[in-house]
């Protein structure tokens, strides 16, 4: 009996000592790199696609420890396959396993997708267990355990923290994080503001105006998450945890749908009035004459008619007519900008002595601009300042566009805007679109007859290399030498002519490349052979009504010089510093000329400022003029 028991005995103990002992044996195997593996790379080779082999034959509980601290997060993508509806069903999990350093190194596939939040733990709710998945499982899913095939350091993927300084966005900081939370903040803080069930707590009210108020004064001057004081990260829990006060007061999200959808809606008209006021502003801005540049004119015209007939007279003349010379064009009102223009060319220029600048202004600014050079004398070169009122031939009777000027059709198409058939679009009511000096350009051989070759050059551009290279250009039989601006699809024949007329739609084709005016090489005996001032005047006739083009000396330039404009290099010139503080700055740094086309000049405050730069470098704001003028730069 005593045996029987002791036998008894026996194998019950054998039976509680044998499961502890294979199961102490395999964890210290398993804890060995190449067991590791070696687990690792068995259970990567399951695949779940029946029902025999579901992922709850795993227990939980049963799950090695190390496993479990090696996860990262799980991955969810579809499987694209077009065979059947189900494959498109077909869901693949991937759970990123890390190992220890010295074992393993980083795999050479990158990860593209990480889950939102760090696991630090087994039991927090964005972890799956293996079991868990087993209970979401469809027909047709897979587990891949990744692993990595080589020793290196276990990176450990994590969530941006709420409150850090920066946050991270692909693989970019946003140095504003801070900043668009706050700013976030207010306007979800707005919205439970206007809500009946926040309005019924005045306790919550009185909270809430308080936080607003708060973050107001920390955001007030701040763009980036630097410009912060050092309270911003406590004001912004603060707030955050307002708002979840009001979230659980008013927990409806239709209606704070609604009262959002109707938020954006007024945030865009807003933003719509906004940006036509902006517009409105600027093209009224473009229009006006700044004090200094309307006190510089003034004073140098009083200190012109002081001096003497002998003194009033410029060096050089018999230059001018010289076509072994390098002879500019330029006409302009404005006196500072036109020396801008020469004092960046002659700093450039490798022989200053053969430049001929010839500078046509109006009957005011007559006085001042030869004042002005006289008392700062280009170095070398030479100067002629004409009066456009001078140009006795130039007169109504011959040029269309003097005429039409004059018309009183033109005077209320300017001047009476508020009429239900005038155009709104403000940009054709420039004063330069009315000015005779804008349209100068079409008659070069009457005012220069003598010249071969000159180049045009508007006011509002910067020479920032030597220009004499123009001069040797062959065009090829054609009167005009340009830069074409077809880069963008704005830049073509429809952008500025009205294709619906038949007489445009017939002659030219609007996907041609438009070209810029600002600098151009003119040919002058091919003009005058081809008598393109002709071809001008009877483009300019069957323009009458403003039918074909609007206002402005592009239009019928595109048509006046159709097939007769010969491609420069883009290097000469390059445009829209006047408009788009975009453009490149390698293309700005190795260009011949910039130029300031569009509303905001250099010389006005509107201007681009880091454009600024290149054109004020030229101005001596040191000189008499322009200290008892107040110009600054």
């Amino acid at each position: 009996m005593v045996n029987f028991r002791n036998i008894v005995l026996f194998f019950l103990l054998l039976t509680v000592a044998a499961p502890i002992l294979l199961y102490t044996d395999s964890y210290t195997s398993a804890n060995t790199p190449f067991s590791k593996r070696e687990f690792l790379e068995d259970v990567t080779a399951l695949t779940f696609n029946s029902r025999e082999n579901r992922l709850n034959l795993l227990p939980r509980e049963e799950s090695p420890v190390d496993v479990r601290r090696g996860v990262v997060g799980v991955v969810y993508s579809k499987l694209d396959s077009d065979s059947s509806s189900k494959a498109r069903d077909q869901v693949s999990a991937r759970v990123l396993s890390a190992t220890d350093d010295g074992t393993q190194s980083q795999t050479d596939n990158t990860i593209k997708q990480v889950t939102d939040h760090a696991v630090s733990q087994i039991d927090e709710p964005n972890v799956m267990h293996a079991s868990d998945v087993n209970a979401h499982n469809r027909e047709g899913m897979r587990v891949q355990l990744l692993t990595p095939k080589h020793s290196g350091k276990v990176v450990d993927e994590q969530a941006p923290k709420d409150f850090g300084p920066e946050k991270i966005r692909g693989n970019l900081m946003m140095p504003d994080a801070q900043v668009r939370h706050l700013k976030d903040q207010l306007i979800r803080a707005k919205v439970y503001l206007s809500l009946p069930a926040a309005k019924a707590n005045a306790h919550f009210v009185r909270e809430l105006r308080l936080r607003i108020k708060e973050v107001q004064r920390v955001v007030v001057d701040a763009s980036k998450d630097s410009d912060l004081p050092k309270n911003a990260i406590d004001k912004l829990k603060a707030m955050e945890q307002t708002l979840a006060k009001g979230k659980e007061i008013q927990d409806d999200c239709s209606t704070v749908v609604k009262k959002l959808r109707a938020m954006l809606h007024s945030a865009e008209e807003q933003l719509r009035v906004h940006k036509k006021q902006a517009m409105f502003l600027t093209q009224l801005t473009a229009k006006t004459i700044p004090k200094g540049l309307h006190c510089l004119p003034l004073r140098l015209t009083t200190d012109y008619y002081a001096l003497n007939s002998s003194e009033q007279q410029f060096p050089n003349q018999e230059k001018l007519e010289d076509n072994q010379l390098y002879h500019y064009a330029l006409f302009s009102d404005n006196v500072l900008a036109t020396s801008v223009v020469v004092n960046s060319t002659i700093t450039n220029a490798k022989h200053s002595s053969k430049h001929v600048f010839h500078i046509v202004t109006d009957r005011l600014n007559y006085a001042a601009m030869r004042m002005w050079f006289l008392d700062n004398p280009p170095g070398k070169a030479t100067i002629q300042v004409q009066n456009v009122e001078e140009f006795t031939w130039l007169n109504s009777s011959y040029s269309p566009v003097l005429k039409q000027l004059s018309s009183r059709s033109m005077i209320d198409y300017y001047f009476r805007a508020h009429h239900a058939n005038s155009d709104t679009n403000l940009k054709f009511r420039n004063p330069k679109y009315l000015s005779i000096l804008n349209h100068l350009r079409f008659y070069l051989p009457e005012i220069f007859p003598k010249l071969s070759k000159v180049l045009f050059l508007d006011d509002d551009i910067v020479v920032q290399k030597d220009l004499s290279g123009l001069w040797s250009v062959d065009l090829k039989g054609n009167v005009n030498g340009a830069v074409e601006t077809c880069g963008e699809s704005f830049h073509r024949f429809d952008r500025y002519l009205n294709f619906s007329n038949p007489l445009i739609s017939k002659n030219f084709d609007p996907r041609a490349c438009g070209w810029a005016y600002g600098m151009n090489v003119f040919d002058l005996d091919e003009w005058k052979r081809q008598n393109i001032t002709e071809v001008y005047h009877r483009w300019q006739n069957l323009n009458q009504d403003r039918d074909l083009w609007k206002l402005g000396t592009l239009p019928p330039g595109l048509i006046t010089f159709w097939k007769r404009t010969y491609p420069l290099d883009r290097k000469w010139h390059v445009l829209g510093l006047g408009y788009n503080p975009s453009v490149n700055q390698r293309d700005i740094e190795r260009a011949a000329v910039v130029h300031y086309n569009g509303n905001l000049k250099p010389w006005l405050e509107i201007g681009i400022p880091k454009y600024r730069g290149i054109w004020s470098k030229h101005v001596d704001y040191g000189h008499v003029y322009l200290r008892e003028c107040n110009i600054n730069p």
